[in-house]
């Protein structure tokens, strides 16, 4: 008897401790958590000279692992529901970065050693790679035509927009069925694409000729052409997709887009050494960030008043860019230092850095909430 009664009161301690543990509790403090909570995002890495993606934990920052992609992983976005994730891939050989002339231009030279590029490419190794997020496999490459570098997707997921260097044209891709369903004639070098918060328009930034054409999403057909200073890397929009920005990197400059115009309403100089290459909006819309390529920085701008609000060190020539969901977090791609950097936007300051593959290009942050 004295064994069940000293086994039902141990269960009854049990079970009441810690109710009483947490009705002793003072009035206003919560009770200690268990458990760390769950990273509410991952951040994904391409990496173009070691072919994989760096999947970066986005609580601690902790690498999680390396998923192998392909040859030299380039442009990487997310797609609207958070379930994929895609990036550009390429057989044709690594350049390095070209020589500058006085005005900040590249000086481009055709030689014999071009020739031998073409000869060693890799064309098959060519396509937009897709990883599937619950896996973190990578599923299927969807062909994209000749050196795919940048891309962006449809608002509603369903297709690609492609810039095509080698043929001077935007291919529309549909996504479902791999297939090219349109071929947009643009200029020389089209580079950067992005497409509008509304879906109406995607816009191509050409290099050498600074040419912008605006795309047409219901017709496929250019809509508008304007020009800005030489080599427009990217584009970014204010969520009313009114205002959009774009670097010009020969001339340190951000430049205004007035979107219904498509036309330049203002140009910003930024600080001096910059070579801006990536733009981003902060989630709440107040803050514009600026990666400024060879001069190790990243420039904040106030997104309404274009002012400069801080300058913030990071690594060694930040390419890509990528915000946390709740903006309190930047990061950029540092190609030459193989890492990334981690940037606490409440301070204006580099938290740390993060070590990645071989020359890591861009980055694309994946929402857990998503998918």
């Amino acid at each position: 008897m004295s064994l069940r009664l000293h086994a039902t009161g141990a269960i009854r301690a049990a079970v009441f401790a810690p109710l009483l543990a947490a009705w002793l509790v003072a009035p206003g403090t919560a009770p200690a958590q268990a458990s760390p909570p769950e990273p509410s995002y991952d951040i994904y890495v391409s990496n173009e000279r070691s072919g994989d993606v760096t999947v970066v934990n986005g609580t601690d920052f902790s690498v999680r692992r390396a998923l192998a992609v392909g040859k030299r992983p380039r442009g990487i976005h997310t797609s609207p529901d958070g379930k994929t994730v895609y990036v550009a891939l390429s057989g044709s050989p690594v350049q390095p970065p070209p020589q500058l002339d006085a005005q900040g231009s590249p000086i481009l030279r055709r030689s014999t050693d071009d020739d031998d590029d073409d000869a060693r490419a890799d064309k098959s190794a060519d396509g937009i790679g897709v990883i599937d997020v619950a896996s973190e496999k990578l599923t299927a490459k969807i062909p994209a035509g000749s050196d795919p570098e940048e891309f962006a997707l449809s608002v509603d997921g369903t297709r690609l927009y492609v810039s095509n260097e080698d043929f001077k044209a935007a291919s529309v891709i549909n996504i479902a069925t791999g297939k090219v369903e349109h071929i947009i004639p643009v200029g020389q070098e089209p580079e950067g694409v992005a497409a509008s918060p509304d879906g109406k328009r995607f816009y191509v930034t050409c290099e050498s000729g600074g040419d912008i054409y605006v795309i047409d999403t219901a017709t496929y057909s250019v809509s508008g052409h304007f020009k800005v200073n030489l080599r427009p890397r990217t584009m970014a929009f204010m969520s009313d997709a009114a205002i959009g920005f774009i670097p010009s990197e020969s001339t340190s400059e951000l430049n205004v887009i007035d979107t219904a115009k498509a036309a330049v309403l203002k140009t910003i100089a930024l600080p001096p050494g910059s070579r801006p290459m990536s733009v981003k909006v902060s989630p709440d819309g107040r803050k514009l960030y600026v990666s400024n390529g060879r001069a190790g920085t990243v420039s904040v701008l106030d997104s309404h008043s274009y002012a400069l609000v801080a300058t913030i060190k990071v690594g060694t020539r930040p390419w890509g860019m990528a915000v946390s969901p709740d903006g309190k977090y930047l990061f950029t791609a540092n190609g030459p230092s193989n890492d990334i950097s981690v940037v606490d936007l409440a301070t204006n300051t580099e938290a740390m850095r993060v070590k990645a593959g071989t020359s890591p290009w861009s980055l694309t942050v994946v929402p857990h909430a998503l998918h």
